[in-house]
């Protein structure tokens, strides 16, 4: 077992069969998962839904919308899918996507003037971090804007999930060096960070997706060959 963290710990490693192209966010429930990622030469944004035991694609959809072809860290919300699709460049706009999480077909959409680069739902709102991650949106599940706040954490944020009344993100921070970070979504005060480093390929493990399901952390860092690797939480459950 590889040893990542004082509490984390590589228990499963799958290869993925099919190109992905470039991924971004990643949600799991039971043995499927779900992946967005960008085909940025054919300015393509993609949403896959795969089992998750073999990396076999389910379904897939095309989720681009003109200029609007960068899908980032997407999240899962009972029988939704949420999902941010921008331009591909800092200070662009971004669509946010509503997605039937077993036909990945689009059930409502609204419009933010930034670049949104992933998101996050607790029960009656969205979070949502920019490019990098500087700042930090709320808003409404249907659109409203409520607030926008700076993220001073440090750590430049890729997927977000809202778990146990908790904003956890996963990022980028120093190069080598990446962290899974618990915020409290009032204050975005770090409660925990768990900071890691790189795959043997040399990529960062918090890169590009991370969810938490059921005591495991799973990470998707890489593109072609991409692998998800599942993480035991030996601290405590999460």
């Amino acid at each position: 077992m590889l040893l990542l963290a004082a509490a984390l710990t590589v228990i499963e490693t799958l290869t993925i069969p099919a190109n992905l192209h470039h991924v971004q966010g990643i949600d799991v429930e039971g043995d499927t998962l779900w992946v967005s990622s960008v085909d940025k030469e054919a300015k393509k944004g993609f949403l896959y839904k795969l089992h998750r035991p073999t990396g076999h694609i389910l379904a897939q959809a095309e989720v681009h919308d003109g200029d609007k072809f960068h899908p980032g860290g997407l999240t899962l919300d009972g029988d939704d899918l949420w999902l941010p699709v921008a331009e591909y460049r800092r200070a662009s706009t971004t669509q946010i996507q509503r997605r039937d999480k077993r036909t990945l077909r689009l059930l409502a959409k609204f419009d933010v003037n930034d670049h949104i680069g992933c998101i996050a739902a607790s029960s009656n709102r969205l979070y949502g971090g920019n490019w990098d991650s500087r700042e930090i949106y709320e808003w409404s599940k249907t659109g409203r804007h409520l607030s926008k706040r700076a993220n001073d954490t440090g750590t430049r944020y890729q997927d977000m999930k809202f778990i146990n009344n908790q904003l956890v993100a996963a990022g980028l921070r120093a190069k080598g060096k990446g962290a899974i970070d618990w915020l409290d979504p009032k204050s975005l005060q770090t409660v925990r960070r768990e900071e890691l480093e790189t795959t043997d390929r040399g990529v960062v493990f918090t890169n590009e997706g991370m969810t938490l399901r059921d005591g495991k952390i799973y990470l998707l860092p890489e593109d072609f060959p991409s692998r998800l690797f599942t993480l035991n939480w030996c601290q405590a459950p999460i």
